[in-house]
């Protein structure tokens, strides 16, 4: 068993924020493996699919961003899953928009959600880093990530969770460069290389 666990507010209130776009990867990865229907385990919304030939549980915390752990970690328990098994999807402000990243470990670079999980199962799970952009001050961050993606970043967003759904079988494996590139080869065939932060002038 493997857990992809994307990070994510719930309630409709907060569904198509920047914080979000973990939420938005899991949701798609569900419906592309046909998965089982959401239901209310763990603290959070779960669900099962098979993922090339993985068991792997879908999860969204329920607990609010800063208490994802908790969900995690005690899904992680229940099915005795090692942290490098567990893949986790979230928004990434040092990257760029419709970028994405894969690491094993690491700093969690302010993000609250990524510090609860540590604090749950430790630091040697993998974690999938979807570009949002930065604002460009420390202070405008927090309205940034909790607003919603603007209509010109529609296109990306749902590009990247698809991308991402397309090419799940290869995290399920522990192909992470392959999932990496597949995933950089279509944002770049689909005309989205070089996206620039909404409101950020083009050079």
């Amino acid at each position: 068993m493997l857990i992809f666990a994307g990070l994510g507010n719930p309630g409709t209130r907060y569904a198509r924020n920047r914080h979000n776009i973990g939420f938005m990867a899991v949701e798609a990865i569900a419906r592309a493996c046909r998965a089982a229907p959401w239901r209310v385990r763990f603290q959070g919304q779960a669900c099962e699919a098979t993922i090339g030939n993985e068991k792997v549980l879908l999860l969204k915390p329920q607990t609010y961003m800063n208490e994802s752990g908790r969900a995690i970690g005690e899904a992680a328990r229940f099915f005795k899953v090692a942290p490098a098994d567990v893949i986790v999807f979230h928004d990434e402000l040092d990257l760029a928009p419709a970028k994405l990243r894969i690491k094993l470990g690491g700093g969690n670079a302010g993000h609250n959600g990524l510090r609860s999980t540590t604090a749950a199962i430790g630091n040697e799970y993998r974690r999938v880093r979807m570009g949002i952009g930065h604002p460009g001050d420390k202070a405008l961050v927090h309205a940034y990530v909790l607003n919603d993606f603007g209509k010109a970043e529609e296109a990306w967003v749902e590009d990247l969770c698809s991308a991402c759904a397309d090419n799940a079988a290869l995290l399920a494996t522990h192909d992470d460069a392959g999932f990496q590139n597949k995933v950089h080869l279509f944002m770049e065939a689909r005309g989205h290389g070089a996206v620039k932060r909404l409101g950020e002038k083009a050079d």
